[in-house]
């Protein structure tokens, strides 16, 4: 049986691969994995992948300094990616693959403010017009309903659709986009065997996975001998939570660490805005200030002091008071998420960390600082967080950063015009794509007003000197 996974880049390798290599290791060999990206932006990687068989190596690296090379072999098909996608919809079709699974930026889901596919899109546009024509197209939307025309034309029988990224509620709300995208695309009957044929397990995925350098293949040549373009580096620590329903089977992850349960929503809760948030925090902050790497800006107390109060005085009451309450410990996972940052080995960049903010802000943050306003609660902790990406945003805007910003997210207009606003806290706080409902409430702004004081004190104590 197959897994076909979209997207080969490290933390596919670095996370859901290795949990199948241990079940193999184990002696389960039942299941395997081919992938395939949907974009021509990987080609080394393919190139390297395909050279060794889907053999790669995985360097697993602890906080104390230990470092590990395990050979991953989990991935037994690498698809070539070519524009018709032929090889990936074929494999999609194959009766032997029972799970579509992917990684996906938050960006990569095209999302409207309201959570509904983004149907005003370029890009979705354009997937429309393929779809329309019988074509698959560069979105995870045009790919997946290319794939799913081509199961039901040859009876292949149910799928599951297992995403594997950051985005919260992303089952649900992958299908609820797809099924908007195929209702779109008048595709005769498909809606309706998607609906009976599929489904999509949300799920929630935890490893800090850097991008690979030229001195993680010079550590893995020298560890194991072998010239491994195609390595990657991870922290030790991993989660997977997953909610137990498949539509043809699954591997049993549960043997290898896999939490597989009945809801996702308070492990996700707990990691989105607990360790995704103030990674985010982290690496706005250490940028500012010219540092390069997430373990040196957390080594400052002022900034591992923005995050732990972030969480301290606003997420943890906000998850408590959910009913029921959250079953992890928070203030335990608090400490662990923070000491996880801490791991200089890793060699984590705030640039990798500190991309899509534009679409990491309303999952991340904005659900924090909206359960604290309908609360009529203080949000003077939460609110150094934007008041921090606006800072980081404006020395985009002035081109001062220290390296290139990405964010998928990001209309570059707008997102220029806050900044030359004659009031850019205002600027920010109103924009709905970043705050939904409490764009504009007369609290964020003021809040978000005095964290820019606090923040500038910051930057000024610990400018670089010259």
């Amino acid at each position: 049986m197959r897994i076909l996974h979209l997207g080969l880049g490290s933390f596919h390798r670095a996370h859901q691969a290795a949990y199948l290599q241990q079940l193999m290791d184990s002696g389960d060999t039942r299941w395997s994995l081919a992938g395939a990206n949907l974009r021509p932006d990987m080609a080394e990687v393919e190139a390297a992948l395909r050279a060794q068989g889907g053999h790669y190596t995985l360097e697993t690296i602890s906080p104390a300094g230990r470092y590990r090379y395990q050979r991953i072999g989990a991935i037994r098909e690498v698809l070539p990616y070519e524009p018709s996608l032929a090889p990936v919809i074929a494999c999609g079709a194959d009766p032997r693959t029972r799970i579509i699974s992917f990684t996906v930026t938050e960006a990569g889901y095209h999302l409207d403010p309201q959570g509904g596919l983004d149907l005003a899109s370029p890009d979705i546009q354009a997937d429309l017009a393929q779809a329309r024509a019988g074509q698959p197209g560069a979105t995870l939307y045009g790919a997946a309903c290319a794939i799913l025309r081509a199961r039901r034309a040859a009876g292949a029988g149910p799928v599951t659709l297992l995403n594997c990224d950051n985005l919260r509620h992303n089952g649900e709300r992958f299908r609820s986009a797809l099924m908007a995208f195929i209702g779109q695309c008048d595709a005769a009957g498909l809606a309706d065997w998607v609906a009976a044929s599929t489904c999509c397990p949300n799920s929630m995925v935890d490893r800090i996975t850097p991008r690979p350098s030229p001195e993680l293949f010079r550590r893995v040549q020298a560890a194991t001998g072998l010239d491994d373009p195609a390595a990657v580096t991870a922290e030790s620590f991993s989660q997977w939570v997953i909610e137990d329903r498949f539509a043809a089977g699954r591997p049993d992850w549960g043997r290898v660490g896999a939490e597989l349960v009945e809801s996702v929503l308070p492990y996700e809760e707990a990691k989105i805005r607990i360790l995704n948030a103030s990674h985010s925090c982290i690496a706005w902050a250490g940028s500012l200030i010219g540092l390069h790497y997430i373990h040196e800006a957390i080594g400052i107390a002022e900034i591992r002091q923005m995050a732990w109060n972030y969480v301290t005085d606003d997420v943890i009451p906000c998850l408590d008071a959910q009913d029921p309450p959250s079953p992890v410990n928070l203030s335990v996972y608090r400490d662990q998420v923070l000491y996880r940052f801490s791991n200089p080995a890793l060699q984590d960049t705030n640039q990798r960390v500190a991309m899509d903010g534009f679409a990491k802000i309303p999952g991340f943050i904005t659900p924090t600082l909206r359960d604290r306003l309908v609360r009529d609660e203080g949000i003077g902790s939460a609110a150094v967080l934007p008041a921090l990406f606006l800072a980081f945003l404006q020395r985009w805007h002035e081109g001062t950063l220290p390296y290139a910003y990405q964010d998928q997210g990001m209309d570059e207009a707008a997102a220029h015009r806050i900044c030359a606003a004659p009031d850019p806290v205002a600027a920010l706080c109103a924009s709905a794509a970043l705050w939904g409902g409490i764009a504009g409430d007369v609290r964020l702004t003021a809040s978000v007003r005095q964290a820019c004081a606090q923040v500038g004190q910051f930057v000024a104590r610990h400018r670089p000197q010259d």
